[in-house]
């Protein structure tokens, strides 16, 4: 009999992955996914320790969760086991337990690969009802990658292929190398294995996903080690795969081969996430992030001299301790001297254990709110600017999904902005005469001219 397994993801892409290869993992075991809770078998809350207020959510949502399980208890129903997976369940997992019995098992992003067998002694030691508490945080030494099966359930032309994990960085403010761990690059024939597998599969679009992926030096199966723009070049030599992205980086690993890999490599699209977080040098220090505005900068216009066209998104926390009205004045002229096409902002939140938390000369939540308000106006601002600056261009787009309208699908353009497509509007037709619809196109490259451009997407009408 098919068992039912609910996921919620939190947080980053490399948390989607993380969700995408559980189900996988379960699958052999008679697993199916599902879009609801209240018929699940299995629960799994995938967490994320980034944001704020981040184990909060996730007890509020194993409190609602405990409400299915004792109601379908209450009327005979089947048992439901509830996990907590990673990020905030390796920093927190002991506390857990102990502030939610309710949940009966507790696994690091490392450990994932032994879900079934962890399922298998939660369901065995579950006793007259009560939770067995199975932990399992640990850092293993063999690699979770090894672990993990082939097939994988894939729905649509995109995918992530995780080539490098975890970080030896150390900002002051951030969790990962904690719950990570350290960096890991995955060798370089695994992953061209990897995505070959992909690729025979429909994908055309692969981003490569890592905590630092730019940090990427995995054994390129010559006796030596292969970097970022390596493995990019290699990735294009796979016929049919038309583009290759990656996140997120760090400017310390931005290497002269990853920038030449973007002026040579075709299939390299012209759009890069590169997190900055702040503009004010003295701020950077003590967030430890071993580059100044200045070198980060520099690295812009490196960048754009090797692709022109490239268009750029990043990361900002404002109101970290100690940041003054002049340290966020050099934050918003970063801002307004590179120009990016979209980024994402946030107030500094203290993660328990980090150097931060415990910083003097904290920023008052007033004072982080008008800040982030500021920079969220300016960056949307930008972005909107670059969404316009494409009206009456003709973009490739790579059709994904069916649209909410009739006669509507949806891509992504080079610079990953979502494109509506009217294909009723069009005077495309197919060889026969007829007007396509979304089986004729998902998957496929077409070329749209855009003429509608708002602060969150793009619409327009496939080019005759």
């Amino acid at each position: 009999m098919k068992k039912k397994l609910f996921i919620k993801t939190y947080g980053c892409q490399m948390n989607v992955y993380d969700s995408n290869r559980m189900a996988d993992v379960m699958k052999p075991h008679g697993y199916e996914t599902v879009e609801s809770p209240d018929e699940a078998d299995l629960v799994v809350l995938n967490t994320c320790h980034i944001r704020e207020k981040a184990a909060e959510k996730v007890y509020s949502d194993v409190g609602r969760i405990r409400m299915i399980k004792e109601e379908r208890a209450a009327a005979g129903g089947s048992e439901m086991t509830i996990a907590v997976a990673g990020c905030v369940a390796q920093a927190e997992g002991a506390e857990m337990m102990k502030r939610a019995p309710v949940i009966d098992l507790v696994l690091g992003p490392q450990t994932y690969h032994r879900l079934p067998e962890l399922v298998r002694t939660a369901e065995a030691g579950r006793k007259n009802g009560k939770p067995a508490h199975v932990l399992d945080t640990e850092f293993p030494a063999e690699s979770k990658f090894d672990f993990l099966p082939e097939e994988s359930d894939l729905q649509g032309p995109a995918a992530f292929l995780a080539v490098q994990e975890g970080c030896d960085k150390f900002c002051t403010f951030c969790v990962v190398p904690y719950t990570r761990g350290a960096e890991y690059s995955r060798p370089m024939m695994d992953l061209m294995t990897e995505a070959k597998r992909l690729v025979s599969k429909g994908v055309r679009d692969i981003t490569l996903l890592g905590q630092n992926v730019n940090a990427y030096h995995g054994d390129d199966g010559k006796g030596g080690t292969a970097s970022l723009g390596g493995l990019i070049r290699a990735l294009a030599d796979i016929d049919g795969l038309a583009r290759i992205r990656y996140t997120t980086s760090h400017p310390r690993d931005m290497d002269d081969e990853l920038i030449s890999a973007h002026r040579d490599v075709v299939a390299c699209m012209p759009y890069l996430h590169l997190p900055v977080q702040s503009g004010s040098d003295r701020i950077l220090a003590a967030m430890n992030r071993k580059h100044t505005a200045e070198s980060y900068l520099d690295i812009i216009r490196r960048l754009r001299d090797a692709r022109p066209d490239l268009a750029l998104s990043s990361d900002f926390i404002v109101g970290f301790p100690g940041e003054k009205d002049e340290d966020f004045e050099a934050t918003m002229a970063l801002v307004r001297e590179v120009g990016y096409a979209q980024s994402f902002s946030f107030k500094y939140s203290a993660r328990p254990g980090t150097p931060a938390s415990v910083m003097p000369f904290q920023v008052p939540e007033d004072v982080k709110s008008e800040r982030l308000a500021a920079l969220q106006a300016l960056l949307a601002e930008q972005q909107l600017a670059f969404n316009k600056a494409c009206l009456g261009k003709t973009l490739e787009v790579l059709v994904e999904r069916p649209g909410k309208k009739d006669g509507e699908v949806v891509g992504r353009s080079p610079y990953l902005q979502a494109v509506h497509i009217d294909v009723t509007g069009s005077d495309y037709t197919l060889d026969e005469g007829s007007v396509p619809t979304y089986s004729d196109l998902m998957g496929q490259m077409v070329r749209v001219e855009i003429r509608d451009a708002g602060p969150g997407n793009l619409r327009g009408v496939i080019a005759a």
